[in-house]
Formats: C-alpha cells, structure tokens, sequence
C-alpha cells in the first residue's frame, strides 16, 4: 500500500452539508482498495481564479493508502463527481519530509542549547 496525499475542492454550496459528500469521496477510495488515514477540512476559501463559474470552494485535505492501480480508478471517478469541482492526488516524498523534521528538531535542540548558555551567561 502506498500513501497518497488527495486535495479536493468541494463545490461551495456544500459547506452547510459537507458530510455526504466527505463520505462518498471516503466511499471512493473505499471502492478502489484504499482507506482514508487523515482528514483536515480548511473550510470555504477563494480560489485564484473562477472554476465552473465558481469563485469559493471548500478545501479539504486527505491522507490515504491505496494500491498504485486503484489511482487511475480514484481519479476517474472523482472527474465525473458533481460535488468535486477539482481534485489533485499527489504521492509523497516521506524520505524528503522525515530529513526534514530531523533537521528541524536538531535545530530546536541546538536553539534550546543556545538558550541555556545565554542563561548561564547572566547568572554570572
């Protein structure tokens, strides 16, 4: 299995009800073998530029796992969905995010070593 980040923009009319149209998504990725690991709902946002006559659109963010072959199946599927008015599916680097977070935390431990010193320094 393999993890996949899916952005969806829902179209606007659909924030007072966004449940179905989170659970037919969850059901698509259900269908094509995968399963939604996390879900971060950024709410109604302005779009750059109008997308079917739209001008806002409500931004959610999926984690999934999912085999490679049920991608093309997922995106089929989401193109002839009405309440997605766009879609992108991207496949992480997690190498790249996990050397990153290590050298973020390095950084704090080198900054909170600093701020040790510096105390040290004034207490003299």
């Amino acid at each position: 299995m393999n993890q996949y980040e899916l952005a969806v923009l829902y179209h606007p009319d659909l924030e007072v009800d966004l449940s179905k149209a989170e659970e037919k998504v969850a059901k698509i990725v259900a269908d094509n073998g995968g399963k939604i690991t996390a879900t971060d709902n950024w709410g109604k946002r302005k779009l750059a530029y109008k997308i079917k006559g739209n001008e806002h659109a409500v931004y959610v963010f999926y984690t999934a796992e999912m085999p490679g072959s049920g991608v093309k199946k997922l995106e089929n599927t989401l193109n002839i969905t009405d309440e997605v008015i766009r879609f992108l599916i991207t496949k992480p680097d997690l190498k790249r995010i996990a050397k990153a977070e290590a050298a973020k935390a390095e950084k704090a431990q080198q900054a909170a070593k600093r701020g040790d010193e510096e105390t040290e320094k004034t207490e003299e």
